[in-house]
């Protein structure tokens, strides 16, 4: 019988990243996966807009799970504060199992004032969160510091463990290296520096598709290095059978 995962994200109109990525890889993990969506996307001649999900249809959408047994929550984009306040109650009613909380701040960061209400909002998940995962701008915004090297790497991932998640995943990308995508890991003990050569691949995805993976190994009992290193691998197999929209998370 398989375990029952949620995602609580929002929906990729291109279908590369959000809740895609996130039910296909449950499916390739052979999990049950639940969607709450917080979010609709549409390309406009605007640009690429995200439409917030009413938080009174985001609150019955996840009352409606009040009876399904959970193994693991992921969290997606949460995009505004609204949205934020539904999503952390839910989460403190389920703190008994992982969360994993990828704090998508990027695609806002446009927008000064309302980056810095959310960066306050999503540091309140931090107390429940099992690992956050953001890449190196979003750890940047979360700590206020510049991060350039892999020394301020570690730093940033300390002052994040110290605000209350039990372990952290910066995603340095290729930010810090020509030839190798640098993550680090970190339990508030030791750091763990995962690396793998740069793909030369455009994609979109990767980020939703890695913390889905590290929500599906840790409801299915893997410990969270484990679950980062499983996780990591996957993406790259990933990256490297990707498509024009995304990651490819079906070979």
């Amino acid at each position: 019988m398989s375990k029952n995962i949620l995602a609580i994200s929002g929906n990729d109109i291109f279908s590369g990243g959000g809740l895609h990525a996130d039910l296909t890889t449950y499916a390739r993990e052979k999990l049950h996966g639940f969607v709450a969506v917080t979010c609709l996307t549409a390309l406009t001649d605007k640009g690429f807009e995200v439409i917030p999900i009413d938080e009174k249809v985001l609150e019955q959408q996840l009352a409606s799970l009040k009876d399904v047994d959970l193994a693991a929550v992921k969290l997606g984009l949460l995009p505004n504060v609204e949205t934020a306040d539904v999503v952390l109650e839910f989460v403190k009613a389920h703190a008994n199992r992982p969360v994993i909380l990828d704090p998508v701040l990027v695609c806002k960061e446009n927008h000064d004032l309302e980056v810095s209400r959310l960066r306050d909002e999503l540091l309140k998940f931090f107390p429940y969160a099992t690992i956050v995962t953001p890449n190196l701008v979003e750890a940047q915004l979360l700590t206020q510091m510049d991060i350039k090297t892999l020394d301020d790497m570690k730093l940033a991932a300390e002052k994040l463990h110290a605000l209350g998640a039990e372990n952290v995943v910066i995603k340095g990308g290729n930010r810090l290296s020509e030839d190798d995508a640098i993550d680090l890991f970190y339990d508030g003990k030791s750091f763990e520096v995962i690396s793998y050569p740069i793909l030369d691949s455009n994609n979109v995805g990767a980020g939703c598709t890695f913390a889905s993976s590290i929500a599906a190994k840790l409801a299915q009992g893997k410990t969270s290095l484990d679950a980062v290193k499983e996780a990591k691998d996957f993406v790259y197999q990933a990256i490297q059978h990707a498509d024009q929209y995304g990651v490819n998370q079906h070979f």
